[in-house]
């Protein structure tokens, strides 16, 4: 694989998901206000109800809407993954897809472009979505915005990954936005997201220990201690593994040989 060409390749793929997102004016609202909402409503209402003690990566009592920002930038990047591979799953129904892995270049590097395309352009929404947060007091170290960039980066793109696998197990488009709904609100709730592990430990062990094994959970507590300047060492660990094992599955799932192509192939004959 030459390098010019990969590169080419990587801009190109780069350019058309930023146009892409800037022309959806719509979904760049929705991709500020959701988390907005959830913040000046939901964090306020709970407030009194959810109070936190003294927590890593926390030096001294805080808010509930300083604990549930980082929960809200993960689910930001869970929706705009799920979103991203939905329209993958357009592209694939179109046909711009298959034209795409067509290219001489590995399939996983074309997949790779596409999801660290996808992740890339989510980021100037995260940052405008923490520099909002700061009305409500939300406020984590200056250095903080910088330090969390690594681990927005990396959870960007173990979500992307996630959808990338199941995009590729989905053979219609309304199939796939069903499927959404269904995935996107279990990975949310059932996470450190809204509440910290040892309350969910009071109310459910089960729940708790769901909620723990839960990869939504890591890449969200690995943004929260980033934000904080702490390194969470098992959170890391646990992102980069999904993101390995999801985006495996994806390449397989988009084999020619393999998964959907397999079929539309042999319907085709």
């Amino acid at each position: 694989m030459k390098m010019r060409y990969a590169s080419r390749a990587l801009i190109g793929i780069m350019h058309r998901e930023m146009l892409r997102l800037v022309g959806q004016r719509g979904r760049l609202a929705a991709a500020v206000v959701r988390p907005l909402v959830w913040l000046g409503i939901f964090a306020v209402g709970f407030r009194s109800v959810l109070g936190l003690s003294i927590i890593p990566p926390y030096q001294t009592y805080i808010l509930y809407e300083v604990y549930i920002v980082p929960g809200l930038v993960g689910m930001m990047l869970l929706f705009h993954g799920m979103q991203s591979s939905l329209s993958m799953v357009y592209d694939r129904e179109m046909g711009s897809m298959r034209v795409l892995l067509t290219a001489p270049l590995p399939r996983w590097w074309l997949l790779g472009a596409r999801l660290l395309a996808n992740t890339v352009t989510v980021l100037p929404i995260v940052y405008l979505f923490l520099v909002l947060a700061r009305f409500w007091d939300v406020r984590p170290p200056a250095l903080g915005y910088l330090a969390a960039m690594p681990a927005l980066g990396l959870a960007g793109l173990m979500l992307a990954a996630f959808g990338l696998a199941l995009s590729s197990m989905i053979r219609q488009l309304e199939n796939f936005a069903g499927v959404m709904n269904f995935v996107i609100f279990p990975l949310f709730f059932a996470s450190t997201a809204l509440y910290p592990l040892w309350r969910l430990e009071e109310v459910s062990p089960i729940l708790a220990a769901i909620a723990g094994l839960n990869p939504f959970s890591h890449a969200v507590e690995l943004i929260r201690f980033a934000l904080y300047l702490r390194f969470e060492p098992v959170a890391l660990a646990v992102c980069i593994l999904a993101l390995a094992v999801f985006f495996a599955l994806g390449v397989w799932g988009y084999d020619p040989g393999r998964g959907f192509w397999a079929r539309r192939i042999a319907k085709g004959a």
